[in-house]
């Protein structure tokens, strides 16, 4: 089977609209791209952080095989979501053929790990932090997990967005995620997907400062079929951006950082061909540490 196809089975997994399936398509086409790198064996035991709706557990699941297990953990409570919520998406997945191999957990990553027996490191195979650790609040709850992770698994392997556009189209998801990252760092309590901002560098550092040891890394160039370059620029551009800035940023010179990379990032978008519409992904951060 060829890894397209391979692709599109594991795609009509997953809650979508068929309508767009070539959105979903795209998603699980970029795991199967990060799980070359990752060489996860048949019959793994996985602990997946941040697992959201499971674009990335299905081809965990997939990759472990009937003898393998994936134990699929984010913190954010069943209704949080959307175009679908993560029960909805998590509960169809279940209902699936990777269902048995695939257990779901809504829990903070610490709880979970500090309720695993201590230092029992051969509790997972491999933990995998895919496109999730900008969710983290801090870079010291980044540390704390890594450190905890260390006590219970053989490997750690991480996926995020690099903050390096190899092609000039992929500027301005680079320049909508930092001016994004520059409102929510100012906000009391945030609940966006991008709460804190670590490139490559400052990830290693933290992995490294928690005993880690760095295996190999790569940067892998946005799929053509990712969107999630638009969506960030088109939040960062929307009038909700603005008025959050006003009511959120209170110090005149911060709120003009904020509005410069803004300003930079819609600047940016007048060189794409197309517009909004030609904006690509950034590349992508791909890790392993042992």
């Amino acid at each position: 089977m060829t890894a397209q196809l391979d692709a599109g089975s594991i795609a009509r997994l997953s809650l979508h609209d068929s309508t767009h399936f070539n959105i979903q398509h795209s998603q699980t086409l970029h795991r199967l791209v990060l799980l070359q790198h990752w060489d996860i064996p048949n019959g793994s035991k996985v602990l997946e952080l941040g697992c959201g709706q499971g674009d990335t557990t299905t081809v965990l699941a997939s990759a472990v095989g009937e003898q393998g297990k994936v134990v699929a953990l984010d913190p954010a409570p069943l209704e949080y979501g959307s175009p679908y919520t993560l029960g909805q998406a998590q509960g169809h997945i279940s209902q699936g053929p990777l269902g048995k191999q695939i257990t779901w957990l809504q829990q903070s990553p610490l709880d979970f790990l500090s309720s695993l027996p201590v230092n029992d490191s051969t509790a997972f195979d491999e933990t995998v932090l895919a496109h999730c650790l900008w969710y983290f609040t801090s870079p010291s709850l980044i540390l704390d997990t890594f450190r905890a992770i260390k006590q219970h698994s053989k490997r750690l392997l991480l996926a995020e967005w690099s903050l390096v556009a190899s092609r000039p189209s992929a500027q301005p998801h680079v320049l909508a995620a930092l001016a994004q990252a520059a409102l929510e760092c100012r906000k009391p309590k945030s609940t966006s997907n991008i709460r804190t901002v670590l490139g490559p560098k400052r990830l290693t550092e933290l992995a490294l400062a928690a005993g880690w040891q760095l295996e190999t890394e790569a940067l892998v160039p946005g799929g053509e079929g990712l969107l999630d370059g638009q969506w960030e620029v088109s939040a960062c551009l929307s009038p909700r951006f603005e008025r959050q800035v006003e009511e959120q940023v209170s110090n005149v010179r911060e709120r003009g950082v904020v509005h410069a990379l803004r300003d930079a990032c819609e600047a940016s978008v007048r060189f794409v061909q197309g517009g909004r519409e030609g904006v690509r992904c950034m590349d992508v951060w791909v890790a392993s540490f042992v």
